[in-house]
C-alpha cells in the first residue's frame, strides 16, 4: 500500500463499511446490511486504506478476508463507531428533558429525611431519569459540582462560592431534642438563650450542621467554653446519646420523626418565634447547559415538599 495521507482522515462512511465488510466477510451482504449500494461500498473501503495506508482486505473471486491489519483495525473502527453511536444517544438526551443521567450530591443531614420525597417524585414524574445519588459532605460535593462529577447538589445554604447558583427549595426550624426528664423537654417556647449553658452535643467537624448549630449557640449568646461533646459522626448516634443522658442535640425538623420515632427516653422542646432554622436548595453550576431542567426541577420539589415540616419558598 501507499503511505498514508496525513492530510485526510477516516469517514464515518468510510468506518461503517469496513466494519460491515469485517462483520459479514461479503460485500454484497454488507452493503445490504448498511444500506449501501455494492460498488460505493468497495469504494469506501478502498478509500479508507488509501487514507490509512494499509490494506484491510485480500480481495479474491470467491471471498473477502481480513488482512491481518484488517482483524486489528477491525476492533477499532467498531469502538469508533459504537463510541459516535453513544454521543448520538446523549445529545438525543440532552434534547429530550429529564432523560439520561443525572447525578445528584446529597448531604447526609438531608439525605436520610428528603431522599424518599426525591426518589418518590423522580419515580412518578420523571420514569427516564437515571437518577444517581451521592451522599457526601459538603466540601466534597463542592469539588464534584466543580469539577463535573457531579450535576447538581441538595445541601443547606448559603453557600458564598462563586459561580454556584442556588436554587432555593424550604426554610426549616430546628428542634431541641432532650432525654424524657429534661426541664426543657416538651415546652413549645424555648428562648434561644436557653441554650448558653446547655450540654450540647455535635456532629463531627466537616458536618454544615454542626456549623450551624454553633452559629446558633452564638447568636444567643453561647460562650466559647460552654461544654460541647463531639462524639458523633451522624444523627442517629447523636440522638442515641441523648436518650443516653449525656445531653441535648439541635436537629432539623425533617428529621425528627424519623431519628426520635425508634423509641428511647426522648422529648423535644420547640423554639419561640422565631426559631432558629436554615434553608435548604438545589445548587448548580452557573451557567449549566441544563439550567432550565434544573429549575423546574426545584419547583417539582418545592411542590412534592408541601407535606413536610417546612415552609417552602417562593
Amino acid at each position: 500500500m501507499s503511505q498514508p495521507n496525513r492530510g485526510k482522515q477516516p469517514s464515518l462512511a468510510q468506518l461503517r463499511a469496513f466494519a460491515a465488510v469485517a462483520e459479514h466477510l461479503h460485500f454484497r451482504d454488507a452493503a445490504t446490511a448498511i444500506g449501501m449500494s455494492q460498488p460505493a461500498l468497495s469504494g469506501a473501503v478502498s478509500a479508507l486504506e488509501e487514507t490509512l495506508g494499509v490494506q484491510l482486505l485480500e480481495r479474491t473471486t470467491r471471498k473477502v478476508l481480513l488482512s491481518p491489519a484488517g482483524e486489528r483495525l477491525a476492533v477499532r473502527a467498531k469502538a469508533v463507531l459504537d463510541a459516535v453511536g453513544e454521543l448520538l444517544e446523549e445529545a438525543d438526551a440532552v434534547r429530550a428533558p429529564f432523560t439520561g443521567v443525572l447525578r445528584l450530591g446529597v448531604i447526609p443531614t438531608v439525605a436520610p429525611y428528603l431522599l424518599p420525597t426525591v426518589l418518590r417524585l423522580v419515580h412518578d414524574t420523571y420514569p427516564d431519569l437515571d437518577l444517581q445519588v451521592h451522599e457526601e459532605q459538603t466540601s466534597s460535593l463542592l469539588d464534584g459540582l466543580a469539577g463535573g462529577r457531579l450535576d447538581l447538589l441538595l445541601l443547606a445554604v448559603p453557600l458564598g462560592v462563586p459561580g454556584v447558583t442556588e436554587l432555593p427549595l424550604f426554610d426549616e426550624d430546628f428542634v431541641l431534642v432532650t432525654p424524657d426528664d429534661h426541664w426543657l423537654g416538651g415546652r413549645h417556647d424555648i428562648p434561644r438563650e436557653a441554650l448558653r449553658e446547655l450540654h450540647l452535643l455535635l456532629l463531627d467537624e466537616g458536618h454544615c450542621l454542626r456549623d450551624q448549630a454553633l452559629d446558633i449557640c452564638r447568636e444567643a449568646g453561647r460562650t466559647e467554653g460552654a461544654p460541647v461533646t463531639t462524639t458523633a459522626a451522624g444523627l442517629s448516634t447523636l440522638v442515641q446519646l441523648v436518650a443516653g443522658g449525656l445531653g441535648v442535640t439541635l436537629l432539623p425538623r425533617t428529621a425528627v420523626e424519623v431519628e426520635t420515632g425508634r423509641g428511647g427516653r426522648l422529648q423535644t422542646g420547640y423554639f419561640a418565634e422565631p426559631a432558629p432554622a436554615r434553608r435548604i436548595a438545589l445548587a448548580m453550576r452557573a451557567g449549566a447547559a441544563r439550567q432550565g431542567e434544573f429549575e423546574e426541577f426545584a419547583r417539582a420539589l418545592r411542590d412534592a415538599m408541601r407535606a413536610l415540616p417546612v415552609r417552602v419558598v417562593r
